[in-house]
C-alpha cells in the first residue's frame, strides 16, 4: 500500500467558477459553502462561482474562498474514494493551505479556521494597503543568484526571499521600488522574472501588524493535537503540541515559506503518492520540478 500525502493550495490558486461543480454534485460540499456564507456574512459561493475576478482576487476574499473550495474538493474525494482519505498519513498546505491541512488533521474546527482565515486575509490586505509592495517569482536562476540580486535590489527598499517553491523557482517579497529593481536585475541575469498578482509583500515584516492581529485571534481558539502530522511552512517539520502549532501559524505570516524543503521531508518519510486537493494545479507542477515521476492526483472541479 502506497504512503499517501495530501497537499492543499494557497493564495493565487483562485479562479472564477471554482467549487461550482462540486456544489452541484456533492451535498457535503454544498453544505460547506452554506456554512461559510453564514459565518462570513456575505455570499462567498456567489463570488467563487460567478466573480467578479477583481473582487475574488482581493486577499480578504481569496483566502476564505480557496480554503472553503479546497475543503469542498476534499468532500468530493471522500465521496468517491473514501479509502484514499483513510489511508492519508500526513498533510501539508502552501501558506494559507496549512489551515486547510490543519482542519483535515482535526487540529482546528472548520468554523474557527474560517474565522481565522477571514481575519488573516483582512489583516494582510490592510498591511499591504499601508505599504506599496509586491512579490516576484524568479525563474531559471539558482538560490545563490537570487540572494545576490536581492542584496543589489535592496538599495531601493526592503526585499527578501519569501517562498522556496522548487528548484529554479524562488519568490521574493519587498517594497514596490525594490521589486521593480529586482525584475530588471533578474532579466539582465538571464532569468525570467514574474511579478505575482498579490496585494503585497507576504511573508516579510511588511506584513506587520497582521501577525499581531492573528496572534490575538488564535489565542481565543481551541487547537487539538493533530490526528495525522501536518508539515509546517516555517520549518518544514510536523509538530504535535497545539501551542507550538499556534505559535508557528503566527510566525508564518512574516517567515519564508519552506515548500521545497517540506516536499523533500515528505519524500524522505517514504511518501510515494500525493493528492493536490483544491483549486488549480500549482502544487502538482512544483512537485514535478522537485521529483519528476512522483504520482500526484489533482482533486478539484474537473
Amino acid at each position: 500500500m502506497s504512503q499517501i500525502a495530501f497537499l492543499f493550495p494557497g493564495q493565487g490558486a483562485q479562479h472564477v467558477g471554482m467549487g461550482s461543480q462540486l456544489v452541484k454534485d456533492f451535498p457535503a460540499a454544498k453544505q460547506l459553502f452554506e456554512q461559510a456564507n453564514d459565518l462570513l456574512g456575505y455570499d462567498l459561493a456567489s463570488l467563487c462561482f460567478e466573480g467578479p475576478k477583481e473582487k475574488l482576487d482581493l486577499t480578504e476574499i481569496a483566502q476564505p474562498a480557496i480554503f472553503v473550495s479546497s475543503l469542498a474538493a476534499l468532500e468530493k474525494l471522500r465521496a468517491e474514494s473514501p479509502e484514499v482519505v483513510d489511508q492519508c498519513s500526513i498533510a501539508a498546505g502552501l501558506s494559507l493551505g496549512e489551515y486547510t491541512a490543519l482542519v483535515f488533521a482535526g487540529v482546528i474546527s472548520f468554523e474557527d479556521a474560517l474565522r481565522i482565515v477571514q481575519l488573516r486575509g483582512k489583516a494582510m490586505q490592510e498591511a499591504s494597503d499601508a505599504t506599496p509592495s509586491g512579490m516576484v517569482s524568479a525563474l531559471l536562476i539558482d538560490q545563490e543568484k537570487v540572494e545576490e540580486l536581492c542584496v543589489e535590489a535592496s538599495s531601493e527598499g526592503l526585499i527578501k526571499l519569501a517562498n522556496f517553491l522548487c528548484p529554479g523557482n524562488i519568490v521574493v517579497s519587498g517594497s514596490k521600488a525594490a521589486c521593480e529593481k529586482f525584475v530588471t536585475l533578474v532579466d539582465e541575469a538571464g532569468g525570467k522574472p514574474m511579478p505575482l498578482a498579490v496585494a503585497g509583500a507576504f511573508h516579510t515584516e511588511i506584513m506587520k501588524p497582521a501577525d499581531e492581529k492573528l496572534a490575538e485571534a488564535l489565542a481565543g481558539v481551541q487547537l487539538n493535537s493533530p490526528r495525522i502530522p501536518v508539515v509546517s511552512n516555517v520549518d518544514a517539520k510536523p509538530h504535535e503540541d497545539p501551542e507550538e502549532i499556534r505559535e508557528l501559524l503566527v510566525r508564518q505570516v512574516l517567515s519564508p515559506v519552506q515548500w521545497e524543503p517540506s516536499i523533500r521531508y515528505l519524500l524522505d518519510e517514504g511518501i510515494e503518492e500525493f493528492y493536490e486537493i483544491g483549486p488549480g494545479r500549482v502544487l502538482s507542477g512544483l512537485l514535478k520540478r522537485i521529483k519528476r515521476k512522483t504520482p500526484c492526483t489533482v482533486v478539484n472541479d474537473s
